[in-house]
């Protein structure tokens, strides 16, 4: 893995997200750990050095999305990924295929094609089978709120928080194994905040 290459793609990522003020989850030190989880889930599915290089920068780029629109926006992080790459005549071919592992953290983007796309939606949902599970989905909570200029009912975020627990599946062998078991732990507290506030 090319060091340089990580080093100052960090710090080109860190001048994008660094001046966006109330993202209190989707923020560089975000991209630094989904980044950190990826790599270690990169080197227990025994990838190569390249493929961890390829997976890094994917990850470091993949919330970069936010200097331009909130929402809907997979697409920009591949533009901005492409173009700060190219910039650095980074190869070709690894750029292209960093775009495309970009636009597999889609949420929509059901069934991942290869390992790539596998570790990074892994790692992009580590955060919900954690200990700091509770105060990472009150900080994405806080963040939409203020971004947006709404109120997010309680109850409401919950029983989705609830249904994403339910719902996601871990892809790669490693994350079922070291995360499955704290999934269902955090899965019950939720049901139980709901169910000790009568929702």
């Amino acid at each position: 893995m090319n060091e340089n290459i990580i080093q100052n793609a960090k710090k080109y990522v860190n001048k994008l997200l660094y001046p966006l003020e109330n993202h209190y989850y989707h923020s560089y030190w975000h991209a630094i750990d989904v980044m950190t989880r990826a790599i270690y889930l990169a080197e227990k599915e025994w990838l190569n050095k390249s493929d961890i290089e390829i997976l890094a920068l994917a990850w470091l780029f993949h919330d970069t999305w936010f200097v331009i629109q909130y929402d809907h926006n997979e697409i920009f992080w591949a533009r901005i990924a492409k173009n700060y790459l190219k910039s650095v005549f980074y190869p070709t071919e690894k750029i292209n295929l960093i775009e495309k592992i970009i636009l597999a953290t889609d949420p929509a983007y059901k069934n991942p094609q290869n390992y790539y796309e596998e570790i990074i939606k892994d790692a992009d949902m580590d955060n919900l089978w954690r200990d700091d599970f509770l105060q990472k989905n009150n900080d994405i909570k806080r963040e939409i709120e203020i971004v947006k200029n709404i109120k997010i009912n309680d109850p409401e975020w919950k029983h989705a928080s609830v249904e994403l627990l339910k719902e996601f599946k871990y892809k790669t062998n490693s994350q079922k194994y070291e995360r499955d078991k704290k999934k269902v732990e955090n899965l019950k507290k939720m049901l139980h905040e709901l169910e000790e506030e009568g929702f």
